[in-house]
């Protein structure tokens, strides 16, 4: 890092293209963010406040992916790493930790205004990353332009948003979600940016983890403070290691393929990073959903069974489904990989109805890893 450089796009066949310090840095901030909207889900479904909860945490959860994605896209591209460039990312670093102390008020009192400041803070720090490009790359100018003007355009909104009663607040937060949508969309047309596709990949894929060991880590906690008051049962050991079995197969079934290859154009990428905000969803909906069974076996949910159940089948079919669509589809594997995760999607969804839904869950997702394993190895052996 030696002064001040020309924020030059980086190249796109570069090899050995990794995560940097800084960017793992910069995940972990917004896991932060994720963990808190998480934990409101959590009591909002314990306590039977299913509409609240799932707007709530889907509202709040696409700022954080989105804010996330486009800081991601964007390093994949001019990931220059001098000393501006590095307080800019923890501008926007500080601006997710103020969205993440937003997150309890926004749940619970409607009250969104510290949450749009933080949100605000990370999107123009963005902007100023954009004219910072646009300055430095000439033949990329009116892209970098698109998107300065577009996400500064965008920030507009969510402040009106703040002005908005209460009953149409959610009407709003969908208009503002489809500005900041189309924005890339938008400022692609002018050109496509340099990103790195291996790199994309390998972002997403550490951000996908960083998510899983917040499930390994909820379960983990969750089971320890219900054996100290409860005392170590039989039902808890089970479902400690239900979730354990769900979560390995999860990571299995996400980084079986290589999707590197898949990320070709704009035309593939876009809608694949735009898909994730349900996988990353689906993840940290996960551990909430684990928690609310560990509330339902414990006593302290106020909500059936079977609706303690859907808190984890839901999450898990979501996932299922996105990865079939986004990582598996493309690579034609055939029908009978087809056939299996649609089935186990299904499977997944009735678990619910039965006695012991999450450890269901767990024997299906462990035998999709073996049935659709067995089935590549098969085809790889083929001459």
């Amino acid at each position: 890092m030696n002064g001040l450089r020309p924020m030059r796009p980086r190249d796109t066949g570069e090899s050995h293209r990794v995560a940097t310090p800084l960017e793992l840095f910069f995940d972990l901030c917004f896991v932060v963010a994720v963990s808190f909207a998480g934990s409101q889900l959590h009591h909002a479904l314990s306590e039977g406040h299913l509409a609240q909860g799932l707007s709530g945490y889907l509202t709040c959860f696409f700022a954080v992916w989105w804010a996330w994605m486009n800081y991601t896209w964007f390093a994949s591209a001019y990931d220059v790493d001098d000393w501006w460039y590095r307080i800019t990312t923890l501008v926007q670093m500080s601006g997710v930790l103020v969205l993440a102390a937003g997150v309890p008020r926004a749940f619970q009192d409607g009250d969104i205004s510290l949450f749009v400041l933080g949100y605000v803070i990370m999107r123009l720090a963005m902007a100023s990353q954009w004219l910072r490009a646009a300055a430095g790359h000439p033949a990329g100018r009116r892209t970098a332009l698109r998107y300065a003007s577009g996400i500064c355009s965008a920030q507009v909104t969510w402040i009106v948003l703040l002005f908005v009663p209460q009953e149409w607040r959610l009407a709003g937060f969908v208009v503002c979600a489809l500005v900041e949508l189309a924005v890339p969309v938008w400022a692609e047309a002018a050109g496509r940016t340099p990103w790195h596709p291996h790199h994309i990949a390998e972002r997403y894929g550490l951000f996908t983890l960083i998510m899983m060991g917040e499930n390994v880590l909820a379960a983990t906690v969750a089971v320890q403070e219900a054996g100290r008051e409860h005392g170590i049962q039989a039902g808890l050991v089970t479902l400690a290691i239900s979730a354990l079995v769900i979560v390995f197969s999860l990571w299995w079934i996400y980084f079986a393929p290589p999707t590197a290859d898949l990320l070709t154009s704009n035309r593939r990428a876009i809608p694949w990073g735009y898909g994730h905000y349900l996988i990353f969803a689906g993840i940290g909906a996960l551990s909430s959903g684990i928690e609310v069974s560990l509330d339902h076996l414990t006593g302290k949910a106020h909500i059936s069974a079977v609706a303690a159940g859907y808190a984890v089948a839901v999450p898990v079919a979501l996932f299922l489904f996105m990865v079939w669509l986004l990582h598996l589809r493309p690579h034609r594997y055939g029908r009978a990989d087809t056939a299996a995760f649609l089935a186990a999607t299904a499977l997944v969804l009735l678990a619910p109805l039965t006695p012991q839904p999450v450890p269901v869950m767990a024997v299906v997702c462990a035998a999709l890893v073996i049935i659709t394993q067995a089935g590549r190895w098969r085809r790889r052996a083929r001459p």
